[in-house]
């Protein structure tokens, strides 16, 4: 199923990844996906930010749950912020808005895998890990 797809038939808050960050063949894949659809461009190859946020602290700006990433990715943040009242979160000066990446790509499959990747270079505190 097409992630926009996926986020227009699915109640808030009932998404969850079907893959680990602990699982290495996932997450390398996770990570061609995500150097594929360009992330490294704004979050940086390794996922330490650049022009946006680092993904791999434990500031999530919209929240760090399966749910809201997989929306983030798919609907982009202004949409987000509209479409289910969200605010930003933590400490991040970055403040530009991410785009919608929903009509890219193609397979929800491949957006599970790219934030298992994600998951995978997090490096947060136990008690911030809101996955898994």
């Amino acid at each position: 199923m097409k992630p926009i797809d996926r986020v227009n038939s699915t109640e808030k808050g009932t998404l969850k990844n079907p893959f680990k960050s602990t699982d290495k063949a996932i997450t390398d894949e996770g990570h061609k996906i995500y150097m594929g659809l360009s992330c490294n461009g704004c979050h940086g190859g390794g996922g330490g930010g650049g022009m946006c946020p680092p993904l791999t602290n434990e500031t999530w700006v919209y929240g760090g749950d399966d749910d809201t990433l997989f929306r983030l990715i798919v609907l982009g943040s202004d949409e987000l912020k509209k479409k289910y009242s969200l605010s930003r979160k933590g400490q991040e000066t970055v403040v530009g808005p991410m785009p919608p990446f929903g009509e890219i790509i193609d397979d929800e499959t491949k957006l599970w895998k790219a934030i298992a990747w994600i998951r995978s270079v997090w490096g947060g505190r136990a008690e911030k890990k809101v996955w898994e």
